[in-house]
């Protein structure tokens, strides 16, 4: 099976490339290597270059001859995204859109989207199915939601099939410690605390102590980044198979707070882990865990590794890699 992984040099996507590869399919990776590494690309042939280069995907496609198309190329910084609006728009939807044009152009009609838990906005539930109101309150969520509702209309007027999954809290690292979390800047909490851990930051800020939740502090579903590529591995199954366009949650149904996941990672690392505690940041809900049935009942996805300890070690494993000494 051919199939193109756009983003394919950064976090999740190169995760995929390597699963891809190990599952005998023929990988093409385009990327811009604004946020990749050319080196985290384990296999496959290498393209570099931007959605909005026409020419570069108009030649992309005419020579692969695609399956299947992943999407992991968007900006992802919440907080950004409402300083930048523009920037998150014009990558995540304007680009997003260059690419389902030139995939109805070449007649490739199965395509992958890495979409968001942040297209439910504030939750009226937890945990969240896939029927709670989709209610983005950034830039980055409505980017993702908007895209979300454009392949609806994509797969009316073109037949272009697709499964959006919408990811929790991406976290871990390969199992075989060559692939792991390199965000620069670098804002989510484990790859943080493993710095702190590792003596790469002085300390690792606590966010706000009054929250609803037993210790106070924010509850989040962390989902290993193996088993994100595993349900995208399922999804693409399920489209060649012939099923319809769909979407999917993806985590573990399971919340830990910001205070369980450093006495984690002090267990784990068997180091200190200095902590400032600060005040709430605005827009930060007390507790998203997902509902990941319905993946589980129609794609047979289950995670592998749901264990929070077994997330951070793999992650560990990584960050010592990158520490110096």
């Amino acid at each position: 099976m051919r199939v193109l992984v756009v983003g394919g040099a950064g976090y999740i996507g190169s995760h995929m490339v390597k699963l891809l590869g190990q599952r005998g399919c023929e990988v093409t990776v385009l990327d811009n290597l604004s946020a990749g590494y050319r080196d985290a690309v384990t296999s496959g042939r290498f393209v570099l270059g931007d959605l909005g280069e026409f020419e570069v995907l108009d030649e992309v496609f005419r020579t692969g001859r695609f399956d299947g198309v992943m999407h992991f190329a968007s900006h992802i910084q919440v907080g950004e995204s409402v300083r930048e609006p523009a920037k998150y728009y014009r990558n995540n939807v304007f680009k997003t859109q260059y690419l389902l044009d030139a995939m109805v152009a070449h007649r490739v009609k199965s395509f992958i989207f890495s979409s968001t838990a942040a297209i439910f906005g504030e939750p009226v539930r937890v945990p969240i199915d896939e029927a709670h109101p989709r209610e983005p309150i950034n830039p980055y969520g409505c980017g993702k939601w908007m895209v979300e509702r454009m392949l609806q209309d994509y797969d009316v007027a073109y037949g272009l099939k697709s499964v959006c999954l919408r990811y929790f809290n991406a976290a871990g690292a390969d199992p075989d410690g060559e692939l792991g979390e390199r965000h620069e800047p670098e804002t989510h909490l484990i790859p943080l605390v493993l710095r702190a851990a590792a003596g790469r930051l002085p300390e690792v800020t606590v966010f706000g102590t009054d929250y609803d939740t037993p210790d106070g502090t924010c509850i989040r579903d962390y989902i290993h980044v193996t088993d994100l590529c595993e349900a995208h591995w399922l999804a693409l199954q399920r489209l060649r198979a012939g099923g319809e366009s769909t979407a999917y949650n993806l985590g573990n149904g399971q919340g830990f707070s910001v205070r369980e996941v450093i006495d984690t990672a002090r267990a784990v690392t068997g180091r200190e882990i200095p902590v400032h505690y600060g005040v709430r940041r605005p827009g930060d809900p007390a507790r998203l865990v997902a509902d990941a049935r319905r993946a589980q009942a129609e794609l047979g996805w289950e995670p592998r590794y749901n264990d929070l300890a077994t997330i951070i070690a793999h992650a560990w494993r990584w960050e010592q890699r990158r520490t110096p000494g």
